[in-house]
């Protein structure tokens, strides 16, 4: 097959723009989406991070059972459908005049922005990518980084030129026709439909592979040491980065202002870009990534001391800024390489689906968590307990993830052999 033909490259364009508004929109948004809501309308911040929490939460309900959800209707009209209910809860942030509509707004962007999210992306990879997953994914996962990059310092701009309410109608209705288009375009076709393979290489002749044990039983997942130390590697990764996001452009503005806090969410999410791009060049096939995801999270637990110990340098915020935003993008694009290291391929795709449900279902919980932290008297003027608790956090993760990491190592060159 002809590589310049391959499917697979427009696939993999699509699913990058999928994920810059995704996660534009779904995931850097509700921060900022907060700040404005608190600005407006003077509701509490335990409030307002509650609706945060919402957003969250209720895309659990989707997450887990998108693998069933594109069985019956198909990827390309969940996508749509997905993207129609971010573009009316965004709507809902910007328009709310009560609490109750704030948190209907919180619950249709929930249910839809996960439809551009981690599992969705993977997903929409993973028929067309195997022996170059890894950079596959990281590509379009940095999809979302630039989300990050563009929306957190376009939300700024847009919400203070055109208003709230304006700025969700244009995103909403570009991301909506955006969204459309591609479904119609691209993901509706599949190797098998356009007579090609993937990687765009003629499938080699492999030896039969051992029989696996256990692991990839669909039954034996919630006894299964490895899916477990995975999925709550992953929620606790998340909680620490979300719970730390949620917050870190509303702790920023009394320092430097909006622009330059929407700045540096943008730069943390550059960070992100790099910190990413390298794992997916530089990581060998037979790599023990657990040890890669700990030191992943081991450079943000570096950033998170940085930012406790900056007191009146900003060079330390800013330095603090970077080095945490260099594992955001691996959080989410380690986990699924890891399961296609340790599970086969016919049940991977259930657990990514199910990790990222559970985490999703873990860090919702964070927004509000860490608000109520913030808003406790002795935490007043301060933000170390922010960075302190998202730091002792990523402590955790980095022990629950090297936990099964021996047997993980193995996997992961068995995998690398029979993929």
């Amino acid at each position: 097959m002809n590589r310049a033909v391959f499917f697979g490259n427009k696939v993999l364009l699509t699913a990058f723009v999928l994920a810059m508004l995704g996660w534009g929109i779904g995931f850097y948004g509700p921060p900022i989406f907060m700040y404005a809501v608190i600005q407006r309308s003077g509701w509490s911040l335990s409030l307002c991070s509650a609706a945060v929490t919402v957003h969250f939460l209720a895309g659990t309900l989707v997450v887990a059972n998108l693998p069933r959800l594109y069985r019956r209707f198909g990827l390309p009209r969940v996508t749509c459908l997905g993207t129609l209910l971010l573009a009316l809860g965004l709507l809902g942030w910007a328009l709310a005049r009560e609490p109750y509509q704030l948190f209907i707004g919180a619950l249709l962007s929930g249910l839809g922005w996960v439809t551009l999210g981690a599992a969705a992306i993977n997903a929409i990879i993973a028929p067309w990518f195997v022996r170059k997953r890894p950079a596959a994914l990281a590509m379009a996962y940095n999809g979302a980084s630039l989300g990050g990059v563009i929306f957190s310092s376009a939300w700024v701009y847009l919400i203070n030129r055109l208003g709230f309410a304006m700025a969700a109608l244009l995103v909403g209705t570009l991301t909506l026709v955006t969204v459309a288009s591609v479904a119609r375009r691209v993901l509706n076709k599949s190797p098998a439909l356009l007579g090609q393979h993937p990687d765009g290489l003629e499938p080699q002749p492999t030896p039969a592979a051992p029989t696996t044990p256990s692991t990839d039983a669909p039954v034996s997942l919630w006894r299964n040491r490895q899916f477990l130390t995975l999925g709550a590697a992953m929620a606790l990764g998340l909680v620490a980065q979300i719970g730390l996001i949620a917050h870190l452009f509303r702790v920023l503005v009394p320092r430097f202002g909006e622009q330059q806090a929407g700045l540096a969410m943008g730069l943390a999410t550059l960070s992100a870009i790099a910190g990413r791009t390298l794992v997916g060049w530089l990581m060998p096939p037979g790599a023990n990534r657990r040890h890669i995801a700990c030191l992943s999270y081991g450079v943000q637990l570096t950033g998170c001391i940085a930012l406790v110990l900056a007191g009146a340098h900003d060079s330390l915020i800013w330095l603090g800024v970077l080095l945490f935003g260099a594992g955001i993008g691996n959080a989410t694009s380690l986990p699924p390489l890891i399961a296609q290291a340790e599970f086969s391929s016919q049940h991977s795709q259930r657990v990514v689906a199910l990790i990222v449900a559970f985490a999703q279902g873990c860090y919702a919980f964070a927004p509000a968590l860490f608000g109520a932290l913030l808003a406790m008297p002795q935490s007043a003027g301060s933000s170390s307990g922010l960075f302190i608790g998202a730091g002792l956090i990523q402590v955790l993760a980095m022990g629950v993830m090297a936990w099964s990491g021996r047997s993980s190592s193995r996997q992961g060159e068995r995998t690398a052999t029979h993929a």
